[in-house]
């Protein structure tokens, strides 16, 4: 388990080891495996929890950050273990991201103390992950548009209704930064948009904020769309 950067969370663990054969060209995980060569055989390895019982206060834990773990080609009983560990510790808090939303309903519902959510960085990304969490049950279920790479459209006039089952909404730029592929503010401008209009929280990630944005014609959030001394709306979940 390690202290994490990632604002949305306090720690990660990686209860699967391995290259991710997912092959997301931005994958931060897979340039780091690449990079100091680590061992890209996939394996178990169950002694990632162990580290959960060292914690003295509730904790938001990303489980998988560097993984696929709802990927069909995974033995079960792998998933199982993950989910009935989660449910033991009633105090914190365990996040699961997913490129796979296909596969969420066999293992639905969720533990009570678990946030269930899809990645969607596109317009196909984004409604397939709204069909597919409307299937299944979990107390929160959110959508990471992270990393934002096109427009998200057809939204804010159907927001109450494509949202009405989703709790949470994350948006971020890829990293590392590129002005070649960072948003549009216009793209996440809507997102918030129709999120506000369905009461549905919102976490802007730090990258959206980037100080260099004025030199690129951008229109950064600070403080306009956050009132008090907060430059950044970084919602969670009730």
């Amino acid at each position: 388990m390690n202290k994490t950067k990632i604002p949305w969370c306090d720690y990660t663990i990686n209860p699967v080891k391995g290259l991710c054969p997912m092959a997301c060209e931005y994958c931060y995980a897979r340039r780091m495996y690449k990079r100091f060569k680590w061992n890209e055989a996939i394996r178990w390895h169950p002694p990632a929890w162990d580290l959960v019982d060292t914690l003295n206060k509730p904790s938001r834990i990303f489980v998988g950050s560097t993984f696929e773990l709802f990927l069909d080609t995974l033995p079960e009983n792998w998933m199982e273990y993950n989910l009935l560990t989660a449910k033991k510790y009633p105090q914190h808090t365990f996040i699961f991201l997913t490129k796979q939303p296909q596969n969420l309903i066999k293992w639905s519902p969720f533990p009570d103390n678990c946030f269930i959510g899809v990645t969607a960085t596109d317009n196909d990304m984004a409604f397939m992950a709204v069909g597919f969490l409307r299937l299944i049950e979990a107390k929160v279920k959110f959508i990471s548009f992270e990393p934002l790479l096109k427009p998200i459209i057809r939204w804010v006039g159907d927001a109450e209704y494509l949202f009405n089952h989703i709790n949470w909404v994350i948006i971020g730029a890829r990293t590392p930064f590129s002005v070649k592929t960072f948003p549009k503010w216009k793209w996440v401008a809507g997102i918030i948009n129709a999120c506000d209009k369905a009461n549905i929280p919102v976490f802007l990630k730090n990258n959206l904020g980037l100080p260099r944005l004025s030199e690129i014609g951008a229109t950064p959030y600070y403080k306009k769309h956050q009132s008090g001394t907060m430059e950044l709306r970084q919602e969670f979940p009730e």
